[in-house]
């Protein structure tokens, strides 16, 4: 299996994210990671302030000059892959000062240049995430970098230029979605906080007229001829909600999760409620076949499913996470790993983990 082709599927993911608020205040971000197979290298990855990268592996140019190497100014964590030469590949993440988001596929709408507006650095669009939380500490300096600071180029990496959207949210409770269309970098500020994939956030946001009737309370039965019928089952409030897995649907779910479910009282309990969230949107395997992106021998057939959720907490700057073999929830903490210093990879974990009570 060529590493290279499995990096750049990671590109064309799937994908749901969502931000979230717990009742003291923690202000949580979290997705699903929607894909066919593990990407190689692929691990939960601890990159410390003073990290050394470039932003674009590939200068522009006929040259094709190597870019000048940029230092990180906040350490991050997140899941992601060290194998590009150039810098690490974060799928998504957050960092020391609370900043945090990440990459979901946006197939057939996204469009890159090749230009570089004067006086900015060239990105490639793998390399975002990193970038923004590496030097950024807020979503206000994620957009002044994106409209000022860079320029998003439309360079190959490992043969691809994957088709992304990012979704950003920090401290102040503000989400943003960054979305790279044919007329432009388009930046939107105050968002509802969800995010899945194709078509643009403005299509999703009026697709929610469709469904201005679903509500958290059960339905009374018809009235026909003077009979009711008396109501025999509950959940009839969310009748008209759509349950299949496309990025409109899932949208629309967790639209309305977030606006009726209850919101945890503190971080603990908002991180376990927002797993629950994320699992009303996760990729079931065997639901959602796909033409294989790079299957691996003995691996399963070729259907996306979700590999792994992440949830991450501005404020304690911990990062959660389950997979789908393992539901147990894992977590590290920045600020510990901070103090280390170093370098740290902690495995996703595929294995079923069943706790045994004598």
């Amino acid at each position: 299996m060529d590493t290279r082709n499995v990096l750049s599927a990671a590109g064309q993911a799937g994908c749901s994210a969502l931000s979230w608020t717990t009742l003291d205040g923690r202000h949580l971000w979290g997705r699903n990671f929607d894909l066919d197979c593990h990407p190689l290298d692929s691990a939960v990855l601890y990159l410390p302030r003073g990290t050394a990268y470039r932003a674009c592996e590939a200068g522009r140019g006929r040259g094709r000059r190597r870019e000048r190497q940029q230092i990180s100014t906040y350490g991050t964590v997140g899941v992601g892959s060290t194998a590009a030469p150039a810098a690490p590949i974060l799928y998504e993440g957050i960092n020391e000062r609370g900043l945090m988001g990440g990459q979901l596929n946006y197939r057939a709408f996204a469009r890159f240049g090749r230009a570089v507006r004067p006086g900015t650095l060239p990105l490639q669009p793998p390399f975002v995430v990193f970038h923004l939380l590496s030097q950024c500490a807020s979503v206000e300096e994620v957009v002044r970098t994106l409209r000022e600071e860079t320029s998003l180029v439309g360079v190959p990496l490992f043969g691809q230029v994957p088709t992304l959207h990012w979704s950003f949210s920090d401290r102040t409770g503000e989400s943003i979605v960054v979305e790279p269309d044919r007329d432009g970098l388009r930046i939107y500020r105050r968002t509802i906080g969800v995010m899945t994939n194709s078509p643009s956030y403005p299509w999703h946001r009026i697709d929610l007229l469709n469904y201005t009737g679903v509500q958290d309370a059960d339905r009374e039965g018809p009235e026909v001829e003077g009979d009711r019928p008396a109501a025999c089952f509950s959940g009839s409030g969310g009748q008209g909600l759509p349950g299949d897995w496309s990025s409109p649907s899932r949208f629309v779910r967790l639209a309305f999760l977030k606006k009726y479910c209850l919101r945890g009282e503190n971080e603990e309990e908002g991180v376990a409620r927002m797993f629950r969230l994320f699992q009303s949107v996760a990729f079931p395997l065997g639901m959602v076949r796909v033409a294989p992106s790079s299957v691996p021998e003995g691996g399963p057939a070729a259907w996306d499913y979700t590999l792994y959720t992440s949830v991450m907490c501005a404020e304690s700057l911990r990062f959660y996470w389950t997979t789908y073999e393992d539901q147990r929830v894992r977590w590290v903490d920045m600020k510990d790993l901070a103090r280390r210093g170093e370098p740290r990879h902690f495995p996703l974990g595929r294995e079923p983990d069943f706790l045994r009570l004598d």
